[in-house]
């Protein structure tokens, strides 16, 4: 095969692969869990062979130690989990997920992931724009996946594909059938299109088309977890862009500043709680979350060094996973809040192997983000736009881990993967070329 067909070959698997990490309940909805479970391990299956044909040419000292250590802490706990058959049950799409973030990173360079996770972006937010446009002119009413029997009886909005909500202005859950999901989606999608506007590797029409679909998603989904992430992405953007425009020798002030910020902001936020939910349309217990959090504790509390094994998410059918989040008569499979959901599992050891790993994966973004490219002794190369993606993502993602526990799970924990991996060598960033396309 041609290099050129080869490369294209590549970028296509990855698409595909993108797509079923970030939109796999649109693929599960529409035509269930077997085909999706199929489709899933072949992808997995095909980059396996691809690592195994290629593992002479990579770079296994190049691997994130924490991240290497918190995987292996989820494999293990299988050994001490209070549910071995359902551990290693959840096991499986955790590893398929570990394997597929590999398997891109392996393949393709960090232009290329780019391009990929941005055209997989842009499938979406169409998709999920027309979808509920059909909804609401063809349909008229919500649909539910066609795995849901909707005989028995009354069924809870929350498991609704789409509610038929577009022309009252939302919120809009989109093809993957959740507005908070919907809505981090479009998060990651405005920081890897204005980064393609800022670095021209995107017609710029084109591009401002594209972050107005997704501003205008984000909107739609009246996410108030995603535009808290939105606004924390915002602030480090501004503190990053400040940084490149210090000297090396004189940051410590940026940082101090930075630091009484947060502490400020920290306080502020803690006083004026009440009325900021109030703005973001939310309910002092923060639409059930402390109920949750209390119940979650509770649990963790009983095993609170090794945890319970690993459960991401939970099995609905285990005790006492399956009553332990109840809201409105909804049981949800997840903690909403990703620290907590890793002590319950994997206790403190897996917390601070965690913490560890996104720490890592922070620090290095971080100064890949505010300092000069360089690979060799020339130190005056111009600053790009795509060097800040990790740290943006990665910000995003930790802003989102404390109200969601997407992060260990599907598209969250691939993304900490393919950035871990890509971070650990710099010169995979500052290397990569730009052109417009």
């Amino acid at each position: 095969m041609p290099a050129a067909e080869y490369r294209k070959a590549k970028t296509g698997l990855a698409v595909v692969t993108l797509f079923l990490l970030f939109a796999g309940e649109a693929v599960r909805s529409a035509v269930g869990w077997i085909p999706f479970g199929i489709l899933t391990v072949l992808v997995a299956l095909t980059y396996v062979v691809i690592i195994v044909k290629q593992r002479a040419r990579i770079r296994w000292r190049s691997t994130p130690l924490w991240l290497a250590l918190f995987v292996a802490l989820a494999v293990l706990s299988v050994s001490w989990a209070y549910s071995p058959a359902d551990t290693a049950l959840t096991l499986v799409p955790f590893i398929l997920v570990t394997v597929g973030a590999c398997g891109i990173v392996v393949t393709l360079p960090w232009t290329d992931i780019v391009r990929a996770l941005g055209t997989t972006l842009r499938w979406i937010l169409a998709a999920s724009l027309l979808f509920e446009l059909w909804v609401s002119v063809f349909v008229g009413h919500a649909i539910y996946p066609v795995y849901v029997d909707t005989t028995v009886g009354k069924i809870p909005a929350v498991y609704q594909w789409s509610r038929n909500l577009l022309f009252e202005g939302g919120p809009i859950q989109g093809i993957v059938g959740n507005r908070n999901q919907l809505g981090f989606i479009a998060v990651i999608a405005l920081i890897i299109f204005c980064v393609q506007l800022a670095d021209k590797t995107v017609w710029r029409s084109w591009g401002i088309i594209w972050v107005g679909i997704a501003g205008l998603t984000l909107l739609l989904t009246r996410s108030a977890t995603d535009l808290l992430a939105l606004l924390g992405v915002a602030i480090v953007l501004l503190f990053a862009l400040w940084m490149r425009r210090v000297s090396p020798g004189k940051r410590k002030p940026v940082y101090a500043i930075a630091l009484v910020l947060a502490i400020v902001g920290a306080a502020l936020v803690t006083v004026a709680r009440p009325a900021l939910l109030g703005v973001l349309g939310k309910s002092e217990d923060l639409t059930g979350r402390l109920d949750i959090w209390a119940s979650v504790t509770a649990l963790a509390e009983q095993r609170p060094v090794a945890g319970w094994g690993w459960l991401s998410p939970w099995v609905p059918w285990l005790e006492p996973f399956n009553d332990l989040a109840v809201y409105h008569g909804v049981h949800y499979l997840q903690a909403h809040n990703m620290w907590l959901d890793i002590w319950l599992q994997l206790g403190v050891l897996g917390v601070i192997a965690l913490a560890l790993t996104m720490l890592s994966l922070m620090w290095r973004s971080w100064f890949i983000a505010i300092d000069r490219p360089r690979w060799d002794l020339i130190d005056t190369r111009p600053y790009t736009a795509h060097s800040l993606l990790p740290l943006l993502i990665t910000t995003a993602l930790v802003v989102q881990s404390f109200a969601e526990s997407q992060l260990v799970i599907q598209s969250g924990w691939a993304l900490v993967v393919v950035l871990s991996l890509t971070v650990k060598v710099p010169a995979r960033i500052h290397r990569a070329p730009t052109h417009a396309s």
